[in-house]
């Protein structure tokens, strides 16, 4: 390894953020907010690293990422996941703020995360409006099957909650038609993306926040939106083939389109039917109905062809 590498780890809590600098072994903390997040930003530029790392945590990352974007460093936003696995893999078990730090700035010395451009403000606003929307539909269900159980009173403020929920609904759905129909790009990409059978506003709203779209090739963008399938081998045995983490909000609009594709779309259909044909569960056949579709979709997004 280089010894030119300078891997820096940052920890977010909602009012404050550890970081952590290998292999110099630096720590130091600094406040969540502007006057924080400019102090990093001056204090990193002297250091050059080689990667920023920091764990998705909710939104609470989001301003100093945002932050150290601007400022041309390379950062990075992983998994929490993969962050804990490295850590049992090294033996560090143990956990606070500065020892999380320190295993993020280590794992990004040791894995070399790559960078990837962050999307601008407006996609992150659209990806922010998306998951409005997605709260909206899960609270709306969860209250309409609560209603038919419930005694008439409590029907009844059921009913004027569900009200208010279509409502908010509504209004989160004209806010995302206004932002694409502000963007000449975004229309033309739209209106490429439904022209596919099966591929309606939600899924194709849904893609447009994906910036990766179009620019990763096939098993990129399977692997992206986790519906590329993993092998589970292991000497003799061989497993059953699965599909395991990625996006799930798009897995699942993906999953929903794909169903439908099954039915409407000619080209879905016939693979659908000849892998049900050769004895595979639906289920099984339905998921690869998923990755083809997207291969399809990425396919049109990179040549912009219909």
């Amino acid at each position: 390894m280089s010894e030119q590498t300078c891997a820096i780890g940052i920890d977010v809590a909602k009012a404050s953020l550890d970081i952590a600098v290998r292999p110099s072994g630096e720590r130091w903390q600094v406040g969540n907010e502007a006057a924080g997040h400019g102090a990093v930003v001056e204090r990193l530029r002297a250091l050059a690293p080689t990667v920023i790392v920091l764990e998705a945590t909710g939104g609470y990352e989001a301003p100093v990422v945002a932050a150290l974007a601007a400022a041309g460093l390379p950062v990075v936003v992983v998994n929490p996941r993969q962050v804990r696995d490295f850590g049992r893999a090294s033996g560090k078990l143990a956990k606070t703020d500065a020892l999380s730090a320190a295993l993020l700035a280590h794992f990004g010395e040791v894995m070399r995360p790559p960078v990837r451009p962050l999307p601008d403000a407006v996609t992150q606003e659209l990806q922010q409006w998306l998951a409005r929307r997605r709260q909206l539909v899960e609270m709306l269900t969860a209250e309409q099957n609560r209603r038919p159980s419930a005694p008439a009173p409590v029907q009844k403020q059921i009913l004027a909650h569900i009200g208010g929920l279509r409502r908010q609904l509504k209004s989160v759905e004209r806010r995302l038609r206004e932002l694409i129909q502000r963007s000449p790009v975004w229309q033309e990409q739209q209106q490429l993306l439904v022209s596919v059978p099966g591929v309606g506003p939600v899924l194709a709203t849904t893609l447009l926040a994906v910036p990766e779209l179009g620019h990763l090739n096939r098993k990129q963008i399977a692997a992206l939106v986790g519906v590329a399938p993993l092998n589970r081998d292991s000497g003799t045995l061989c497993g059953q083939r699965v599909i395991w983490g990625g996006r799930a909000p798009v897995r699942a609009v993906l999953y929903m389109a794909a169903l439908v594709a099954s039915k409407s779309n000619p080209l879905i259909r016939g693979f659908y039917d000849r892998l049900v044909a050769k004895g595979k569960p639906k289920k099984v056949a339905l998921t690869a109905c998923m990755h083809k579709f997207l291969t399809i979709l990425n396919a049109m997004a990179r040549r912009q062809t219909p």
